[in-house]
């Protein structure tokens, strides 16, 4: 299960994806609490917990994601992962990230601070590993052109648009900087479906879907799927991510 750890954090992370934000959207400070459920076959399980925190700080946004294991998944594949990212608030663009995963019995540390020139991004990535007791440190450039992001501050990028607003198979493409390459995140609407929640009811629902691709266009991971309530709030009400074994879901459990 050496993905589960990617997968607590992306399925969190794609909970962000849609809000009630628009173009000119101004975050005010929140924290938001959610749910890993595991699922494989009749097996139902929850299995992490992760808290997402923003603040506002002067002219930047500081966000925090924190992502762990339950007890009981521990003794299958230990998870404590952190993510940070600073962002610009007029530009509305990042301009550090910084990732921490002790997942399992590694521990790994990918640190990016962005630069731009017009259209233009480039980004000093630091990565740090642990093998054997020692750090081993490597430095890596990165670049793009158009909007680029992180696994963190991207997902508030998107709160910026309306699903209902998406004609059904359209794409919105951007590109992530992660701790040693470039990926582009594409997401589109797969239509509208009534989906049942963990308290019983049924809501109407948005279907969107994600995919993640390398520079040459090769998957870095499978799809995640989200359903997005269709009221004004856009609450995504659950989102699904496989593993080798059965997959996840994740839940807000706060609101």
């Amino acid at each position: 299960m050496k993905d589960f750890g990617k997968i607590i954090l992306a399925t969190i992370c794609l909970l962000f994806a849609y809000g009630t934000a628009s173009a000119d959207t101004k975050f005010a400070d929140e924290t938001l609490k959610y749910v890993i459920t595991y699922k494989w076959g009749l097996i139902t399980k929850d299995s992490g917990d992760a808290t997402l925190s923003l603040k506002n700080q002067g002219s930047k946004y500081y966000i925090k994601l924190t992502g762990k294991t339950k007890p009981w998944a521990d003794g299958m594949f230990r998870v404590r992962d952190t993510l940070i990212s600073v962002m610009d608030k007029e530009k509305f663009r990042p301009l550090s990230y910084t990732k921490v995963a002790h997942e399992g019995d590694k521990y790994a540390k990918d640190v990016i601070e962005y630069s731009y020139a017009g259209k233009h991004v480039s980004g000093k990535a630091t990565k740090y590993r642990e093998k054997k007791g020692t750090i081993k440190t490597e430095n890596l450039e990165l670049s793009a052109d158009g909007d680029t992001f992180d696994m963190l501050s991207v997902f508030y990028w998107l709160r910026t648009i309306d699903p209902a607003t998406l004609p059904i198979g359209q794409k919105v493409t951007a590109t992530l900087f992660s701790g040693s390459h470039e990926e582009t995140v594409k997401i589109w609407k797969v239509g509208a479906e009534t989906v049942k929640l963990r308290n019983g009811t049924k809501q109407d629902a948005w279907h969107i879907r994600f995919t993640f691709t390398s520079k040459g266009g090769k998957k870095t991971s499978d799809n995640i799927d989200a359903w997005i309530s269709k009221d004004a709030k856009r609450i995504p009400l659950e989102i699904k991510g496989k593993l080798p074994l059965g997959h996840v879901c994740a839940y807000l459990v706060n609101y």
